[in-house]
């Protein structure tokens, strides 16, 4: 069965002067497969020549040097599947359980905890602050008097 995705609708009107012949090829839009949609990896586009390059001094035969860049193509290409066949899986397993329990800790821990405190603050930052006026701040003033008539004089001997 074809998925929804693949399929064009093409509306024919066969009065159309412009209709193409009915057995003509169509040229159909390549589907677009992006897997990097935000180009998070714009760094990791490579190609053969952005790897290795021949001066025009120096130039081995053209054969050597298009077997050079089929098998470079093709390595990096299986060796990159084999890789992400045999690590796709546990670090997607990984990645899922790290995140859901992230955004389970938020969702019922931290945004709780932090709605607790903005709702709870206005009350202690009020009580914080009488408590402050009734016994930090005639300490505060009492030392400051006291230390005030104290002078010093700097002399060298």
């Amino acid at each position: 069965m074809i998925s929804d995705e693949y399929r064009i609708e093409c509306k024919l009107d066969p009065e159309d002067p412009h209709r193409q012949d009915p057995g003509a090829i169509v040229d159909l839009p390549p589907k677009v497969d992006s897997r990097d949609p935000r180009g998070i990896n714009q760094h990791l586009k490579l190609e053969f020549s952005d790897i290795l390059a021949e001066p025009s001094s120096f130039r081995s035969f053209d054969r050597v040097w298009t077997w050079s860049d089929i098998i470079f193509e093709s390595s990096r290409l299986w060796c990159y599947r084999i890789i992400s066949l045999l690590c796709a899986v546990p670090v997607s397993l990984f990645s899922g359980f790290l995140f859901a329990c992230l955004g389970c800790l938020h969702i019922w821990c931290v945004m709780p905890c932090i709605q607790l405190c903005t709702m709870a603050m206005p009350p202690i930052r009020t009580l914080w602050a009488s408590i402050l006026d009734v016994v930090l701040a005639p300490i505060c003033t009492s030392l400051g008097r006291c230390f005030s008539a104290i002078y010093l004089t700097v002399t060298q001997k």
